[in-house]
């Protein structure tokens, strides 16, 4: 990746909706150029999508937790994996170093909702157990804020 790549990258995580025409001018290249640049760098990995981001308390998501998930020794990584992705209120997953082998990002509607997650989450093969830590407020995610 050269400047002009890094400098695409950067405006498009910042602005994923700005045209092609907007990007070519704070470049200084024509817009078919960054198009092509753009495109490479869809097909390279870098960028791997584009999304709108929205405030979950208006869509009805109020409660935000982040849980630690301590696994069992018998663990298998792909099915306890594959388990946490298809609950609907897991957001974000990290794979962690330390005490939990994942950090888990949850949003739902409400405590009950949270409650409920969390007993989803203790049942699923691999999971020993769970640490729960409720946020209270956001300052800032993705560091666009």
């Amino acid at each position: 990746m050269d400047a002009v790549d890094e400098q695409l990258v950067g405006l498009l995580r910042a602005n994923g909706r700005a045209s092609y025409a907007e990007l070519a001018r704070q470049v200084g290249l024509s817009a078919p150029s960054v198009h092509e640049r753009v495109g490479k760098l869809e097909a390279a990995g870098v960028i791997t999508g584009y999304q709108a981001v929205v405030d979950p308390a208006t869509v009805g998501l109020g409660v935000t937790a982040l849980v630690g998930v301590i696994e069992s020794d018998q663990v298998d990584d792909t099915g306890l994996e594959q388990a946490l992705a298809e609950l609907p209120s897991v957001e974000d997953c990290w794979r962690v170093a330390g005490s939990e082998g994942y950090v888990l990002k949850v949003r739902v509607p409400d405590i009950r909702a949270l409650e409920d997650t969390i007993s989803a989450l203790n049942r699923i093969r691999g999971v020993a157990r769970t640490r729960t830590t409720v946020v209270l407020s956001t300052k800032w995610e993705g560091r666009h804020g």
